[in-house]
């Protein structure tokens, strides 16, 4: 099991202005904001007025028709000239089980993981099966995660009487013994490129986790500079 909330992107102002510099082209910008007073064809007074700054949440972005074009034209072509995606910043909290998150955690560059601690926090409470992901599991699988959850409770209630001499011992075994199925919740933050590669390399992976993590990425704003599918 995935989940996946708190889904935000932003700066993208900064990024489509830089995206122009190397033909020195925002004259040609046709992008602001999304507020009532968006014009398709041209920018928003609080662009028109302030070009160097937006004074609205770059939550509402809108790409005019001739940044869009030259974005994709540039994403399309490679990450030189596609650099531009690194300054659109992504972040949200993903809730996956480790077995997931051991490979996610091969995209470092550009990323960030601030997750919930299994070092510090593993004892606060009883395991539950809520605690692990057994979606997919068979019966006999399933009984065998709920023998698991036994043993690994038996170990936290001996470890909260045990004393600080011998409450190492118990904390080593259960993060030793614990399943690769045991959700771990991380506010995970990146970039379009990083989610590009992401999406290309993983769409049609055998892992339900990555198919999931995928649609939701079809479904950000401008997703077509990731996926190159557009609506």
């Amino acid at each position: 099991m995935i989940k996946i909330e708190h889904i935000h992107t932003c700066n993208w102002e900064a990024a489509i202005r830089g995206m122009r510099n190397p033909m020195n082209s925002w004259d040609k910008s046709d992008s602001g904001c999304g507020c009532s007073e968006y014009n398709p064809n041209m920018r928003c007074s609080a662009c028109s007025f302030k070009p160097d700054y937006c004074g609205i949440s770059n939550d509402h972005y809108i790409l005019g028709p001739n940044d869009l074009k030259l974005a994709l034209q540039l994403a399309k072509a490679g990450t030189d000239h596609g650099k531009f995606l690194r300054q659109i910043i992504f972040s949200c909290d993903i809730t996956a089980p480790i077995y997931y998150w051991k490979e996610m955690d091969t995209y470092k560059v550009g990323t960030v993981r601030n997750s919930c601690s299994t070092m510090h926090k593993i004892m606060a409470k009883e395991f539950t099966v809520e605690d692990f992901s057994v979606d997919h599991m068979n019966a006999l699988a399933k009984e065998e995660i709920q023998n698991t959850i036994k043993t690994l409770n038996v170990l936290r209630n001996t470890y909260i009487i045990a004393k600080d001499i011998e409450k190492k011992d118990y904390w080593y075994s259960i993060i030793q013994l614990l399943p690769s199925s045991y959700n771990q919740k991380s506010t995970w933050t990146a970039n379009y490129e990083v989610l590009r590669n992401i999406y290309h390399a993983r769409k049609n992976h055998k892992l339900d986790e990555w198919h999931e993590f995928c649609h939701m990425i079809e479904k950000l704003p401008y997703s077509e500079l990731i996926t190159e599918v557009r609506e």
